[in-house]
């Protein structure tokens, strides 16, 4: 198999002519050297390949295998009517992006960049955490009689807290937050479990207190969590 590399818009074009067999090692080296010079997103043009087999099908799994597995993207264009049954057989034409045009490729490789910023983004927001000092209350999810009063939430982001001045949980219990978002003071009950104590030798300036974990949220709730999150990040 001979294999021709150029690039376009930072993506690696390789057009492969000739069988893809056991003999296609080439294909495995020319990937892992793609991806040694700091490339991650390839295209593999199969308009000129005559031939591939069930030994060339593994050749592409290990090389598709080797770009995913370093946060890479590979796709395929023009792979022949003569070849796409053994894709279809194998299920290739289900776990692979394969497209029939080259720009068609190349914009996907744009939108993918664009979805995955969009996506960190998102769970960057959600890891954001601030510190706060508000008045909450805390109950015993199943166990009614734990309760702490105007105990402090001192840290908070849309994924969990730390709450200071409470020590009627062990780790493991499931607990209902109830706080009060300003300015509106509405109120909101988060269900939680204590994933986290503080230790009375190591941390005695934030002892006793525990850390929650937040599970269950409707998208609503966490919306306004996020929005509250934001506001007092911006105000800070």
């Amino acid at each position: 198999m001979e294999i021709k590399g150029r690039t376009k818009n930072g993506i690696v074009i390789l057009d492969l002519s000739g069988r893809i067999d056991v003999n296609a090692a080439n294909f495995i080296e020319v990937i892992g050297e793609c991806l040694h010079d700091g490339y991650r997103d390839i295209l593999c043009n199969f308009e000129n390949v005559d031939f591939i087999d069930y030994m060339g099908i593994s050749v592409v799994v290990i090389a598709y295998k080797d770009v995913t597995n370093n946060n890479g993207r590979m796709k395929f264009i023009n792979i022949p009517a003569h070849l796409r049954n053994l894709f279809s057989i194998t299920g290739l034409d289900k776990a692979m992006d394969i497209y029939v045009e080259e720009e068609l490729a190349i914009n996907s490789f744009k939108e993918d960049r664009v979805i995955e910023n969009i996506q960190k983004l998102q769970l960057r927001r959600r890891f954001k955490r601030l510190p706060i000092d508000i008045k909450i209350e805390v109950k015993g999810k199943y166990d009614k009689e734990k309760v702490c009063f105007k105990t402090d939430l001192l840290d908070l982001s849309a994924l969990g807290a730390y709450i200071y001045g409470c020590s009627q949980f062990k780790l493991g219990d499931e607990v209902v937050l109830i706080i009060k978002l300003s300015p509106s003071s509405e109120e909101i009950k988060l269900d939680a479990r204590v994933v986290w104590l503080s230790d009375k030798q190591v941390q005695q300036h934030i002892h006793p207190g525990m850390g929650v974990e937040f599970y269950n949220i409707p998208a609503p709730v966490q919306k306004k969590l996020l929005e509250f999150i934001d506001r007092n990040f911006s105000l800070i």
